[in-house]
């Protein structure tokens, strides 16, 4: 995985193997368990946060580790080869928490980032809501001045981590219809009118929690509130940019671990007389899995630099990232259970597993028909 791409550094080799380290002792053993018993292992997530995974890219000075997006791929990739669910939580935390650095003030990040970045507090992203799916533009949740403050009002769909996470990123309509009404709040899970629907029962990433958050009238003063009022939309997109990024790399490490799961079920088990691993037509799909896989890993790290440079190309590049990223995660996986036969379909060896998880990488962060439509306009858009 991690030598497949030659440009690496030689801090970045480390920070890989580090990772990939934790995974392998912390993750890997019991990721099985946890989507079995729906358990979210926040101990666990606590020990991330003791190598810096709390805070990849808040900076230093901020208590986070600094790091480039570019080193975020690489630390998101190997966090998925132990179980995509964790990982991809993680990714949603180091989302927020990236957020609040680069847009909160003095005061909204000393209030914050120290929890987050330790993980004493986990961080909740909320811009989907019931009706609006894909057009996250078209939001009703509503935030009306009061005062000192505003009044939060509204109900947020497919949330993870909520219930557990302490700090919420809420995007909320201060202003008329369409992306320039809307700004960015933060809501603590204290807050008086905020509550959470259920668990919900899904296909996969059952490792981690998915809730409604409900916003019955939540009262936060002027302070909670990040940049100026109309910014929401615009932090809400350049906070996904690196999101996307995040789920990307989750898919290229899950699809990864079922690759070499393949690899070391093939090499031992025989039919007709030989080893299934020594079969030249096994031994094709499994260099299509690896050729594909090295193909999307390229992308990724192309997006993560460009967004690290800050490119004009970036949000196509991110959205070209993830949409070919977590097709071809979802695929290997696929593949690497039809390699596994009956065996792939228990859970005890944990393929299905790492099939379903990938399934929804496809959809979150930005649904992958939403990344063409992205390319598409790169694309189009200098001929309108």
């Amino acid at each position: 995985m991690i030598a497949v791409t030659t440009t690496l550094t030689t801090d970045q080799l480390a920070l890989a193997e580090v990772t990939l380290d934790f995974a392998q002792e912390h993750l890997a053993p019991h990721a099985v368990d946890w989507d079995r018993d729906k358990h979210f292992p926040l101990d666990v997530l606590r020990k991330a946060a003791e190598l810096g995974l709390g805070g990849v890219y808040v900076r230093e000075e901020h208590a986070g580790s600094g790091l480039t997006r570019g080193d975020g791929v690489l630390v998101f990739e190997a966090l998925a080869t132990g179980c995509p669910s964790i990982a991809g939580y993680l990714s949603i935390h180091n989302m927020v928490a990236w957020m609040i650095d680069r847009y909160g003030d003095t005061a909204q990040r000393g209030r914050w980032l120290p929890g987050l970045c330790g993980m004493q507090a986990l961080g909740s992203y909320c811009l989907t809501e019931p009706g609006t799916g894909s057009d996250a533009a078209a939001l009703r949740t509503r935030a009306r001045r009061d005062g000192d403050g505003y009044v939060l009002t509204g109900v947020k769909q497919f949330i993870s981590g909520a219930g557990a996470a302490d700090v919420y990123v809420v995007m909320a309509r201060t202003g008329e219809g369409g992306a320039d009404g809307i700004s960015a709040f933060v809501v603590e899970r204290d807050d008086p009118g905020l509550s959470f629907g259920p668990n919900e029962r899904k296909m996969g990433w059952n490792a981690q929690p998915t809730r409604q958050v409900i916003l019955d009238g939540v009262r936060v003063p002027a302070g909670r509130r990040l940049g100026a009022e109309g910014d929401g939309f615009r932090i809400a997109m350049n906070g996904l940019n690196g999101g996307r990024l995040g789920i990307a790399a989750c898919s290229l490490g899950g699809a990864q671990s079922a690759l070499d799961r393949s690899l070391a079920h093939l090499a031992d088990r025989e039919a007709f007389g030989m080893r299934l691993l020594d079969a030249q037509a096994l031994q094709f799909r499994l260099a299509d899995m690896a050729t594909e896989l090295a193909a999307a890993r390229a992308l990724v790290r192309q997006a993560a630099d460009a967004l690290d440079r800050g490119t004009p190309q970036a949000p196509q590049l991110c959205a070209m990232a993830k949409r070919f990223a977590t097709d071809t995660g979802y695929s290997v996986a696929d593949r690497a259970l039809q390699l596994h036969g009956g065996y792939g379909y228990l859970s005890d060896y944990g393929i299905e597993k790492i099939v379903r998880d990938l399934r929804v990488h496809q959809i979150l962060e930005g649904t992958n028909e939403i990344m063409r439509l992205i390319v598409a306009r790169g694309l189009t858009g200098a001929l309108r």
